[in-house]
């Protein structure tokens, strides 16, 4: 495979290369401003996930539809969030973000969350989508959590399952348990605390309240050290696997790359400090519908570049590009030009 790999057009500043350097500048910039509408779509289980259309919104129902799908404790106002729907937005596409069960603005009904392998939410909301526009082209993107998500449920439903004409697929820990491990060492487990400290704090009173089924009390709670030990005691058990293990085993989508069918961009720098180096190496190879794009810096949804005399998120050239494609000739970049699969040495 590393004989088909060509450059890519992300480079980062001298100076910013750093992985973490890349990882946390999005989070001290300032971030898009947008006109959002709240929605709350009804779910077949009796739970609810909350949707956030971007206004204005097009007046054709056959404007092109971009629907997103955040990461791990994400929401609207995660940066990469904001950046990318205001891009879609300003091309003339019908952009919303569905937050994962309690990452809205209240908590979900059901003693339940979410997890990286969750994809009947995202599968209902599709079906919805192409019922409100069945004549609107749509691409969903899924970053982090929501890439993995994506992915998996893509190659689920294969080419015809989803009213979708491709996907975007982002930083995704495709490889849960070596995501898992990855975050446990070293300067990642910045980004570990963080996650877990915001998953306690949303868990926990829900905890005392005694709204969820598992045998963990307030103190075993804050002694949880790990993601993977969140994972074993709350993930887990709240959804039906047997364990932490066999959640990663069930729920990455890394080990489906082979079977998907749908037109899908995979975006993925190798120096991201959630995930070990050279993680494509230990997947299968990807199917014939997927491009791949491997940047040698990035971090974790950083790609930071220097344009027009200031820092921004190569990720928002990235993606007009893709959208630009599809409005543009109705047909992706997979019918276009073939397989690629791209490495940047930049």
């Amino acid at each position: 495979m590393r004989e088909r790999w060509q450059q890519v057009g992300f480079a980062p500043p001298r100076g910013l290369t750093n992985p973490h350097v890349q990882t946390l500048l999005p989070r001290l910039l300032p971030r898009a401003r947008l006109t959002c509408e709240s929605e709350i779509l009804e779910l077949p289980d009796g739970d609810f996930v909350e949707l956030n259309w971007i206004r204005p919104a097009p007046a054709s129902p056959e404007a092109p539809v971009f629907v997103l799908f955040h990461g791990l404790e994400g929401s609207f106002q995660s940066p990469y969030a904001r950046w990318l729907l205001a891009t879609a937005g300003d091309m003339g596409w019908r952009a919303l973000l569905m937050h994962f069960r309690g990452c809205g603005s209240r908590p979900n009904r059901l003693p339940r969350a979410y997890h990286s392998g969750d994809t009947a939410d995202a599968y209902w909301l599709i079906s919805e989508l192409s019922r409100r526009y069945p004549k609107a082209l749509k691409v969903a993107a899924g970053v982090s959590l929501g890439g993995n998500m994506l992915l998996k449920l893509v190659a689920e439903q294969g080419g015809g399952g989803l009213d979708l004409a491709g996907a975007i697929v982002i930083s995704a820990p495709l490889d849960l348990a070596a995501s898992a491990e990855r975050l446990h060492r070293g300067f990642s487990r910045i980004y570990e605390r963080h996650l877990l400290n915001a998953l306690k704090r949303k868990v926990a009173p829900r905890l005392a309240r005694g709204e969820l089924p598992l045998a963990l009390d307030s103190h075993a709670l804050a002694r949880i050290d790990s993601l993977r030990g969140y994972d074993d005691a709350v993930t887990a058990p709240l959804h039906g696997f047997r364990d932490a293990a066999d959640y990663y085993r069930r729920a990455s989508a890394g080990r489906l790359l082979g079977e998907v069918e749908l037109p899908t961009l995979i975006v993925h720098a190798d120096d991201d400090p959630f995930m070990p180096a050279a993680l494509f190496e230990r997947l299968p190879e990807p199917a014939d519908a997927v491009r791949l794009e491997i940047t040698r810096h990035g971090g974790h949804v950083g790609f930071m570049e220097w344009r027009n005399r200031r820092l921004q998120p190569w990720l928002r050239q990235r993606l007009a590009h893709e959208l630009a494609c599809w409005a543009d000739t109705g047909v992706s970049w997979q019918s276009a030009m073939g397989r690629h699969l791209s490495r940047s040495d930049n």
